[in-house]
């Protein structure tokens, strides 16, 4: 089971209506619960995000730009990208 911080936690709160048409979580409990829930993952870099993009979608002929603007991508403060897909 993943463990997601306090900086995923809140900004999937914050960005989700960017995935869902309405919430699905008010509470950090509740965002920690429906992000293990959807084996949501947080990837490091773009690299990472490409490459769990490259193994897990179709993503042939899609920019760098392009991936980033997916509604399953929230880029984190840190630097980090926490992928939830819907």
């Amino acid at each position: 089971m993943m463990q997601y911080d306090k900086v995923c936690l809140e900004t999937f709160l914050e960005k989700q209506t960017q995935l869902f048409d309405e919430p699905v979580a008010e509470t950090l409990e509740e965002a920690e619960y429906f992000l293990e829930d959807s084996l949501a993952v947080v990837k490091k870099d773009m690299k990472e995000v490409k490459k769990y993009f490259k193994d897990n979608m179709d993503i042939a002929g899609m920019s760098e730009e392009e991936i980033l603007e997916a509604s399953e991508v929230f880029p984190l403060p840190d630097g980090r990208y926490l992928i939830v897909e819907g």
